[in-house]
């Protein structure tokens, strides 16, 4: 049977998650106690439900349960199941921010009638060794439902097959490195189109942008070496485990160059068989 546990910072987007997943064809259930999810995984395995898999979303507020999280999503391993524990991520401004926007609580500044700045330094304490064990880690600071659709469609596709998860993900400096890359490249080096009067209000996946951007030597040189190199390094990341990569690729505002040479990267993992994504962090900004 097919089993993702989703836990994570609360309004990092875990129930957002959920319902992807149940488009997806999973059947989701919310808040379950950690201590029933062996008993629950028996008689679900001998149901004729025909479903993609289950989804358990389990949150902070049974404050307790963790380490009992942790020992049965083993146990399920043990007994032969997939089982995915999946950790949603967000910066502590976006949560505070979405949390005004909705006007609730936060589940520990209610319970404990704290700060939200203290439930959530609690709560990060509390789920540590749940991120630190998670088989994926998706940060939703700064991405939208779309794309985190499509890190999730991406993970579900290649785990059956243990295979490598690439994010490609163009950004902007002026807007901050993304907190989950694992590698980043900068290429404001190369010639900008901003300072181009035709092409400032353009991005990188318009034509005469990518045109513009790709007629650079030094560009074309610099791709060949970082195809060169993604193609060394991915095989000994999926050797020693390592099954979701992140790669960052920046320039200034993260709506020209970088957008160009993340969607080159991302053609060229993809012609390789690497199940890979492209996504723009800020080419709307």
């Amino acid at each position: 049977m097919n089993f993702v546990i989703i836990t994570g910072v609360s309004g990092a987007g875990k129930s957002q998650a959920a319902n992807i997943l149940e488009d997806m064809g999973y059947y989701c259930i919310d808040n379950m106690p950690a201590l029933m999810i062996e008993q629950f995984a028996e008689i679900y395995s001998q149901s004729p439900v025909n479903m993609t898999g289950v989804v358990f979303i389990v949150d902070v507020r049974g404050e307790a349960e963790f380490q009992t999280l942790l020992d049965r999503t083993d146990m399920l391993k043990r007994n032969g199941h997939r089982c995915i524990l999946l950790f949603m991520e967000c910066e502590n401004s976006v949560i505070i921010t979405r949390y005004k926007e909705t006007r609730r609580k936060h589940p520990l500044s209610a319970k404990k009638n704290i700060p939200i700045t203290e439930a959530l330094a609690l709560e990060r304490s509390i789920l540590e060794q749940a991120k630190e064990n998670a088989d994926y880690i998706i940060d939703t600071s700064k991405i939208s439902v779309k794309q985190l659709a499509a890190k999730l469609g991406a993970i579900m596709k290649t785990d059956m097959k243990r295979e490598i998860v690439i994010t490609c993900a163009s950004f902007g400096f002026k807007y901050g490195i993304p907190s989950e890359a694992d590698t980043v490249f900068d290429v404001r080096c190369f010639p900008n189109p901003f300072y181009i009067d035709e092409l400032k209000n353009k991005t990188g996946l318009d034509e005469e942008v990518r045109n513009f951007v790709l007629a650079s030597e030094n560009l074309q040189e610099f791709l060949q070496k970082l195809y060169d190199m993604m193609k060394f390094l991915l095989p000994m990341y999926k050797d020693e485990g390592k099954f979701q990569i992140y790669i960052g690729i920046g320039c200034t505002g993260g709506k020209h160059r970088s957008v160009v040479v993340t969607e080159c990267l991302n053609n060229y993992l993809q012609s390789l068989g690497y199940n890979s994504i492209a996504l723009h962090r800020d080419i709307l900004k």
